[in-house]
């Protein structure tokens, strides 16, 4: 059984405890935040308790922490849960700046403590069973990687300005899957980006719209498209092309019920946002992360992983800004 405390009572909060509560190999013993109305109301709801950063990292029957509060504090409490000794469940990004990434890296090293960081859709059954596909040579050697990721709307312009900007905030996910399916590094990469779902993005020095190419030393290729706007719900796909074929994960909807009249065929949209999408890779993600901390697994996804995808995000970002490609 394996103790946590949490950081973190708001959406993605209670994802999280509530697939801690489900795991059956975990409980949850703290929940600290800000807001100690939210921080009390989940606490009361899965058995746990309201504390502070000090009491629940200085609890020894801590035995790890989730990090599911806002950007800004991921890498100070990384490092506060390093030292003391706990293993780190840590939501993406570990931080908006590659500086703070490396410090807390460094701490994590130091203290020989695991940190997982959040990349869930690694853990999405049909984005899964690709990966895997493609290792089992499915498709002989990879060549190019497409992933299409579009939210149904715009989020408020408040967390826009907040956000780190639309690399680090939505592409950031999209990085990581390009490096995890093509299996190597990106060397080179190339940025567009615009303002078309809303001119009120641009002023506050944001994206909503943005298409890269990315290049590996041995020339696979990845391109990644993103839109802030999806009239049809949220839009989550991904196809990968090799010298024996294709492969394609596609969008998930509330049922596979299709209609066929004289008008149309015509089924249902894609499901309206991520809570729902990823539901399932929510839970698969932490128990892989209870189940390799309890066992003394490697983590599938750690901390360099989120190094890599930080790099990537700035890499794009200074690609947009200055309107050439970006060697890396």
């Amino acid at each position: 059984m394996l103790t946590f405390a949490q950081f973190g009572a708001g959406r993605i909060g209670a994802i999280h405890a509530a697939n801690l509560a489900a795991a059956g190999n975990a409980t949850l013993r703290y929940v600290v935040d800000v807001n100690t109305t939210a921080a009390r109301a989940l606490a009361d709801q899965y058995g746990a308790r309201v504390t502070n950063l000090g009491t629940a990292l200085g609890d020894p029957e801590v035995d790890a922490v989730i990090i599911a509060s806002s950007t800004d504090t991921h890498a100070d409490l990384a490092i506060a849960a390093a030292r003391a000794g706990k293993a780190i469940f840590c939501e993406k990004p570990i931080d908006l700046s590659l500086k703070r990434v490396d410090a807390c890296i460094a701490a994590v090293k130091k203290a020989r403590v695991p940190m997982f960081v959040g990349f869930n859709r690694r853990f999405d059954p049909s984005f899964a069973a690709l990966h895997r596909r493609i290792g089992a040579g499915d498709i002989g050697a990879v060549e190019q990687v497409v992933v299409t990721s579009r939210d149904p709307g715009l989020p408020p312009l408040s967390y826009l300005k907040v956000s780190g900007g639309q690399f680090r905030d939505m592409t950031i996910h999209d990085f990581d899957m390009a490096r995890w399916l093509l299996g190597e590094e990106p060397a080179e990469i190339f940025a567009y980006g615009s303002c078309l779902v809303d001119p009120a993005v641009a002023k506050v020095g944001d994206t909503d719209s943005v298409m890269i190419v990315m290049k590996t030393a041995t020339g696979k290729l990845a391109h990644i498209n993103n839109s802030r706007r999806a009239a049809y719900g949220y839009d989550q796909r991904i196809e990968v092309h090799g010298a024996k074929g294709r492969l394609l994960a596609g969008n998930q909807t509330p049922t596979t019920v299709e209609l066929a009249d004289a008008n149309a065929v015509s089924a249902d949209k894609p499901l309206h946002f991520f809570l729902e999408r990823y539901a399932a890779a929510y839970r698969i993600e932490l128990a892989t992360f209870v189940d390799a901390v309890v066992n003394q697994r490697p983590l599938p996804v750690t901390v360099e992983d989120g190094r890599q995808a930080i790099v990537l995000a700035e890499a794009a970002a200074k690609s947009l800004r200055t309107g050439r490609s970006v060697k890396l």
